[in-house]
């Protein structure tokens, strides 16, 4: 089984800051990219940012300039450092891995519970 455990949302003011954390446990051969996506009520979950195994990054240009993807590949954890919030960051940030479970199975995604981000005075 592999779980991924999300942590760090909550309410915060505008132009204030949160650092989300996930943190990937179980039955894990290799993680490759990980990434957070949010889901505003009645939209689409959309992409926020990705991180490859390597470090290579990608940001959704809304939050580009304002937030952070980060990991640490010892500890399976993949991090969102979030500055100068927009009320129009408001959603359930998710957490993906796209992970193999052992040397020969192939890679698929898995998902965390979700965190919800308020941003509101």
């Amino acid at each position: 089984q592999v779980q991924l455990v999300e942590s760090g949302g909550g309410l915060v003011q505008p132009g204030g800051s949160l650092r989300l954390s996930c943190a990937a446990s179980g039955s894990i051969f290799r993680v490759n990219d990980m990434g957070w996506y949010r889901q505003a009520p009645g939209k689409q979950r959309e992409l926020v940012a990705t991180i490859s195994s390597v470090g290579y990054t990608n940001y959704a240009d809304s939050v580009q300039g304002r937030f952070t993807i980060s990991r640490d590949n010892a500890k399976k954890t993949v991090y969102l450092q979030m500055n100068s919030l927009k009320p129009e960051d408001t959603a359930v940030y998710y957490c993906n891995a796209d992970l193999r479970t052992r040397l020969y199975s192939p890679s698929r995604d898995f998902w965390g519970q979700g965190t919800q981000v308020t941003v509101s005075s």
